[in-house]
């Protein structure tokens, strides 16, 4: 049932290649808005300068695009609450900050690194949270201007209410989080710069979201966010609270949570591969969700019409490389011949193909599609697959030359050689003089063509070899036999 006052965001913050684990949230934000007919702001959370690059940001909004997510509010798009960039919404987060210390929700805090840690290390030895202490909480105005005399710079710091914050998840039920583990916390830093705890849900508040779905991670944080609300409704800034929904970790190996560190957790990994867009989300919607309990391949549309982020388990979910490929490779098979040619384009030129620009022939290769589509993990899988058909000479392999190559393959060859001058050149026909070779030596068809196949194309596994020989063509077919014979007799 379409609800267009839904309102969900993505705001990943521009720094380094996009994770999966953020394509993951941004896939379940973009499916919970289409499926209820609501709207996906994104919003570039970039105020920290040091981390956060140009090149970053650019990658962002070209991985949104590969992966087919648009967008209703956001960069390149607009929307009633521009700008959608928080490195340009700096007035608006000093405007609150002082709002918020006018109306006594926040304060100065003077507190050195120093102090902070030695009465840290008081309170655990002792067997207290070690959380912020309150210190500056209550500052007489006396107070205030000695530390100010002293020359101490301040933070401002969020005073947390001293009562329990409960509140419902949607992903994990009723949660409570008592006030002694959830102590004052920093919003805008000594230099003036405003925290993440600050920006976020001043953001959210500002651009009306209605359902936070992010990240486990950033549970802890939800109490914090949820009594900043209340503060920003009292205040007239925020209309309402948003609902929560804290989405599983993404495990990688050993049961950690997969890192921008680990080798898969690249999306331009996927892309480089040749991963369709389609496939890599199919599996990716697996990790915490599924549409059915017997079912795990079908399209992005089948997965937006029954997205229900209650459907959503809370327990972490493991990446498996394997299973991603294996679902990706299902997608290829689907897609109609044509489609598949075209897709495999980037893999059919430099700098993935071995053979030159002018050895490749369009009408070989569409010819052999078909073929390539029901053997391809991956796009970048087709360039060995059909390297054959363009390459002067085969690619060397001596493992598969060694494994097929046995005592009296020369005599086959020249059995397979002389059968196949005089066969018609389609498969058929092929397959029957190869079939007829093995009966000469005593040979089933697996045993008998394994020296053709290594001979013709390199390798001992491959496309299906009579339509690969028909469309090689007789001269090139009989030319490579002829070189393996001499090979043998050297």
């Amino acid at each position: 049932m379409a609800n267009t006052d839904v309102r969900v965001r993505f705001c990943p913050s521009p720094t380094g290649n996009p994770h999966v684990g953020l394509v993951r949230t941004a896939l379940f934000n973009w499916a919970f808005a289409r499926h209820h007919g609501g709207t996906l702001v994104f919003r570039i959370e970039d105020t920290d300068a040091a981390r956060d690059s140009e090149e970053s940001y650019g990658q962002l909004l070209d991985s949104m695009r590969w992966l087919g997510f648009d967008w209703d509010e956001g960069p390149e798009v607009g929307g009633p609450h521009a700008p959608y960039r928080q490195s340009q919404r700096m007035d608006i987060y000093k405007d609150v900050a002082e709002k918020l210390l006018a109306g006594g929700y926040a304060y100065h805090c003077y507190c050195t690194t120093e102090e902070l840690d030695t009465r840290r290390d008081a309170a655990r030895a002792a067997g207290k949270p070690s959380g912020y202490d309150g210190h500056c909480r209550d500052l007489t105005a006396e107070q205030t201007a000695a530390y100010e005399a002293e020359g101490r710079t301040s933070i401002v710091r969020f005073r947390m209410p001293d009562e329990a914050l409960t509140f419902t998840d949607l992903v994990r039920g009723e949660l409570t989080f008592q006030p002694e583990n959830v102590p004052d916390y920093g919003i805008v830093r000594a230099n003036g710069a405003p925290l993440y705890t600050l920006v976020n849900p001043v953001d959210d508040a500002l651009m009306e979201i209605t359902h936070v779905l992010r990240g486990e991670d950033l549970l802890s944080s939800t109490p914090r966010q949820l009594a900043l609300y209340k503060a920003l409704i009292e205040l007239g800034i925020a209309k309402k609270t948003p609902v929560f929904g804290h989405l599983p970790y993404v495990m990688g190996e050993g049961n950690k949570k997969l890192s921008k560190r680990d080798p898969q957790a690249s999306l331009n990994l996927y892309r480089e591969r040749g991963f369709l867009p389609q496939g890599l989300l199919n599996y990716l919607s697996l990790l915490g969700w599924s549409i059915a309990e017997d079912r795990d391949i079908f399209s992005i549309e089948e997965m937006v019409a029954a997205f229900d982020i209650k459907d959503v388990n809370a327990n972490p979910a493991r990446f498996d490389l394997k299973k991603c490929e294996h679902i990706n490779a299902e997608h290829i098979r689907m897609l109609d011949v044509k489609t598949f040619t075209e897709a495999c384009g980037p893999w059919l030129k430099a700098p993935f193909a071995p053979w030159a620009p002018e050895a490749f022939d369009a009408a070989r290769f569409e010819a052999i599609a078909p073929y390539a589509q029901t053997r391809v993990t991956v796009l970048s899988d087709i360039t060995a697959n059909v390297d054959f058909l363009f390459l002067d000479e085969p690619v060397e392999d001596e493992a598969s030359w060694a494994k097929a190559m046995k005592e009296g393959s020369d005599a086959l060859l020249v059995t397979a050689r002389a059968k196949l001058v005089d066969a018609e050149w389609n498969a058929e026909a092929l397959k029957n003089a190869i079939l007829a070779t093995g009966e000469e030596h005593g040979l089933k068809l697996g045993k008998a063509q394994a020296p053709v196949r290594v001979a013709v194309t390199g390798r001992t596994i491959g496309l299906p070899l009579f339509e690969s020989l028909e469309i090689l063509g007789r001269e090139k077919t009989l030319a490579r036999i002829d070189a393996a014979l001499a090979k043998l007799a050297a």
